[in-house]
């Protein structure tokens, strides 16, 4: 029999859906806690101890539930992205593997999620959850973006100082995060009235959590300025454009929210914009490289290689 058959753009079209609905689940995992719904189903896998799904009458169980379905629906996407980059023609290793990691992340999210609820959500579980919620998204958006380039090693399409402020601005991104999970588990918003928080001072932990977005701010204009100073192309100055402006959103949401007691609409948006943020230096930093053959001296692409990242059918 004849392996099934799946198109490039078909297969980056699967691999955008998963970048979508591992962003969406970031936002919609936030509402559960928000709500008040971490505990809203004790059990785990199933909801209550007698029976998969909770009952009707059960706000916050239905909403940790749907939650729960959300995710099933993401473990759908991932396996699709597995047996996609396997249909794929050509079939290239480097999209198997990074499929794969999407797997192996997201096994790990349900272990962690079933350590969430098996310990009441205490802070560094549900810390640990948020983080590696982001590194799938990277993942993901990885994989979407190789799905749409040539194989073979990536080529650096800027001057080098620039790849160096966008590995800082990973880094410093990084921290921004660190810090305003530690800040949200300090704050009221623990996904249920009994969950334990940290004993921190909230304008202690919340200092630390600005200035590290200050830093990132300076890093940000600094990139920009760069960028171009250097005479890079447009998209590359409309993605760090693009940095920029939802990092001055997110600074001012984040600002408003402490000044009037952190409400749990305004986490919510700070949570998305966070998540946002995250997918937007990721994408900056993908984009400042390219495959695919080298041009030669006279301008004109080399021939050929053979694909390496090329499986061939058994």
């Amino acid at each position: 029999m004849r392996r099934l058959r799946l198109q490039p753009a078909t297969y980056r079209k699967v691999a955008l859906a998963a970048v979508v609905l591992l962003a969406g689940i970031i936002v919609t995992g936030a509402a559960v806690r928000l709500t008040g719904s971490g505990l809203g189903c004790p059990e785990w896998p199933s909801c209550e101890r007698t029976q998969f799904h909770p009952d009707s009458g059960d706000l916050h169980a239905m909403i940790e539930f749907v939650n729960r379905m959300v995710t099933g629906l993401v473990s759908v996407v991932v396996i699709a992205c597995v047996l996609g980059s396997l249909w794929r023609e050509p079939r290239r290793r480097d999209l198997i593997g990074w499929s794969l990691g999407l797997v192996a992340g997201v096994f790990a999210q349900a272990v962690l999620g079933g350590f969430v609820v098996i310990f009441h959500l205490q802070p560094p579980f549900v810390m640990g959850h948020f983080i590696l919620s982001l590194v799938l998204l990277w993942n993901a958006l990885v994989l979407y973006k190789r799905a749409g380039t040539p194989p073979g090693p990536a080529r650096l399409a800027v001057d080098p100082r620039v790849r160096t402020v966008s590995r800082a601005l990973l880094v410093t991104v990084s921290v921004v995060v660190v810090t305003g999970t530690v800040v949200t588990a300090t704050g009221p918003h623990g996904g249920d009235e009994e969950a334990r928080r940290f004993g921190f001072e909230i304008s202690s932990v919340a200092r630390i959590h600005g200035i590290s977005v200050m830093a990132f701010l300076a890093l940000t204009l600094l990139t920009l300025w760069m960028v171009q100073r250097l005479a890079a192309d447009d998209g590359v100055r409309n993605r760090i454009g693009a940095v920029l402006f939802i990092a001055l959103a997110q600074a001012a949401i984040g600002y408003i929210q402490y000044l009037n007691d952190i409400p749990a609409l305004l986490v919510g948006m700070h949570v998305a914009g966070a998540t946002a943020l995250w997918a937007a230096v990721v994408w900056f930093h993908l984009g400042l490289f390219v495959r695919g053959p080298a041009p030669t001296e006279d301008g004109t692409e080399a021939p050929d290689r053979p694909d390496r990242d090329r499986l061939q059918p058994a």
